[in-house]
């Protein structure tokens, strides 16, 4: 179908800070190993927030730019899109293959904006602010050409029956590929309200609307009103989209059922609320405020408290109300009450209480949610924690939360069973085997983990899916609920780095571990999970081999019982029967 984009005529704001000369490039990886000679800012500490941001260069998609600092990346995809009649050229690829999701994109823009709002300082004294310039760009003027008119919004581009086998260089991604939107006839309630937080949280740091200078820094310096005026209005219309769409509220796999595999959502009352709750913050309308107290009771998000990531945004938004009301009274609403909403939960969570709990090596663990990805709701729970600890109800409250989410920073930094920092390129006993296509230089999907043996291409400053509950980590290349990269894993290592340049003199923990330390630990056999069941105690069966055992198991019970009954049956019969007297 062909969409003519609302938006093509209008030009992107293109008065972007201009780029460090020469550019900022990630440190060798043996300098990881080595302590620094310290000062303010730590340049360890600032050499990682640039890594971290580095990553997102990495996965760029499109046309790369003359400033392009990733020398083994080339143009991709440079007709995405034309085909439908929608220029979604650029962008990013999501994660270790070559898709493109708007749904977890929106969450990361989200994420890094909030951030950057609240710990702007950090990169600033980075001297990174120009590159989260660059990055944020990247990836909103993307989401832009996404939103082609008011009531539309790309939510997933791929060839579900190709990209899945594909595993090859970015010159040869096939093409062109399936496009999927949602619209008022097909909506996505979830989707576009993610989208339209994307945009106000982003409007919000390129206005410099800080939420309160006395509790959190300044924004990052990167002010551009005519760009957050761009954003808001595309936040604006996608809220109104998706408030209102003519088939009513859906999640958007009812609309598009292809996103169901990697990405289905499930629900949309948070994204409905964090987009309200922002938009509140941007416009200063009570309109939308009350919009965000009346999604929480009415989805009942108190009772749905648990983790923070893409699909369930619910945990951040107490301290999101309480941030707003803090900044604001005009709203209406009452800090106090928001405030003890989120401490009630984290305090029950720092105290064993649940719902997450402590793995036998320190990482926090959510069974289902860490599963997959282990670091990731841990350091989103200690970036949530930072940014509540200014504002917590006393100063004891603040020193638990802060050290709480130090603990799970130096986990993820190499203070854990495997002494392994989980972020490629940081130290000699970072991943060496990320689950990434483009780094791995491989094209044999069969041999993911042989071809080549080792990686062609370091994958500077990815964040890695972390270890399994027992705080083993296998390194292996296929292995993606461990060694996978996407953009979501990143957001909040970048948030939680630029408060450590800001507040931290001492060293990231990485600097501790010489190299072939994870050699020393490095777990034996193979791993227990959703891509590898072979150190599954008694190994996994396939499922029908299961179905088949569980038929079995059901006959031979039902015939155990009933000889059992005919026993029993005979046994009554011959008492009843009695002795014969003679």
């Amino acid at each position: 179908m062909w969409v003519f984009p609302l938006f093509a005529l209008l030009p992107l704001v293109a008065a972007q800070l201009p780029l460090p000369n020469p550019p900022f490039l990630p440190t060798n990886i043996s300098s990881g190993a080595q302590v620094s000679s310290g000062g303010y800012p730590n340049p360890k500490w600032s050499s990682l927030l640039g890594s971290l941001l580095y990553f997102y260069d990495e996965q760029r998609s499109g046309t790369l730019p003359s400033t392009n600092r990733v020398p083994w990346r080339n143009d991709s995809l440079i007709y995405e899109g034309l085909d439908v009649g929608i220029d979604l050229i650029g962008g990013f690829y999501d994660a270790g293959d070559y898709s493109k999701d708007t749904f977890p994109l929106s969450f990361v823009l989200t994420s890094i904006c909030w951030g950057a709002t609240d710990f702007g300082k950090g990169y600033d004294l980075a001297n990174q602010t120009a590159y989260l310039d660059d990055t944020l760009r990247w990836g909103l003027d993307w989401l832009i050409k996404a939103h082609p008119n008011a009531s539309s919004l790309v939510v997933f581009i791929a060839n579900a029956d190709k990209d899945n086998t594909y595993w090859g260089g970015d010159r040869s991604i096939p093409s062109p590929r399936s496009v999927y939107l949602i619209n008022d006839s097909n909506p996505g309630t979830d989707a576009a309200a993610s989208a339209a937080a994307a945009f106000a949280a982003c409007s919000n740091l390129y206005a410099n609307r800080g939420f309160s200078n006395t509790t959190y820094s300044a924004p990052a310096q990167l002010r551009n009103d005519s760009y957050a005026a761009t954003l808001l209005t595309h936040a604006q219309q996608l809220y109104s989209f998706a408030v209102n769409a003519t088939n009513g509220r859906k999640t958007y796999q009812t609309s598009v059922p292809q996103v169901a595999y990697a990405y289905a959502s499930s629900g949309y009352g948070d994204d409905l609320t964090m987009a309200a709750l922002l938009l509140a913050y941007a416009t200063g309308l009570v309109s939308y405020y009350q919009d965000a107290e009346s999604f929480w009771s009415k989805y009942d998000l108190q009772d749905s408290i648990r983790v923070f990531n893409w699909d369930s945004q619910t945990l951040g938004l107490p301290i999101l109300f309480a941030q707003v009301n803090q900044a604001s009274s005009s709203f209406g609403g009452n800090f106090t009450t928001w405030r003890a909403v989120a401490e009630s939960y984290f305090d029950n969570l720092i105290n064993n209480k649940g719902p997450g709990f402590l793995t036998d090596d320190g990482l926090l663990y959510y069974d289902g949610d860490s599963d997959d990805a282990g670091l990731n709701p841990a350091l989103n729970v200690a970036m949530l924690l930072e940014r509540l600890a200014p504002m917590a109800s006393s100063a004891s409250k603040t020193v638990a939360y802060q050290n709480f989410a130090q603990r799970q920073v130096d986990y993820a930094l190499g203070k854990n069973s495997m002494s392994m920092p989980y972020i490629v390129g940081a130290n000699p006993n970072s991943p060496q085997n990320p689950h990434s296509a483009m780094a791995a230089g491989g094209f044999d999907i069969g041999e993911i983990d042989t071809d080549p043996v080792h990686e062609a291409y370091i994958l500077y400053g990815a964040v890695v899916g972390g270890p399994d509950k027992r705080g083993r980590f296998f390194d292996i290349r296929s292995d993606w609920p461990e060694t996978e990269i996407a953009l979501d894993y990143n957001a909040p290592m970048l948030t939680l780095a630029a408060i450590h340049v800001m507040n931290d003199t001492k060293d990231p923990y990485f600097t501790q571990l010489q190299a072939g330390a994870y050699e020393k630990v490095k777990p034996k056999g193979q791993p227990c999970d959703s891509a590898i069941d072979a150190g599954c105690e008694g190994s996994r069966l396939s499922k029908g081999a299961t179905l088949a055992m569980a038929i079995v198991i059901t006959v031979v019970g039902l015939v155990v019982i009933a000889l059992s009954a005919w026993y029993i049956y005979l046994l009554l019969k011959s008492k009843r029967a009695g002795p014969k007297l003679g």
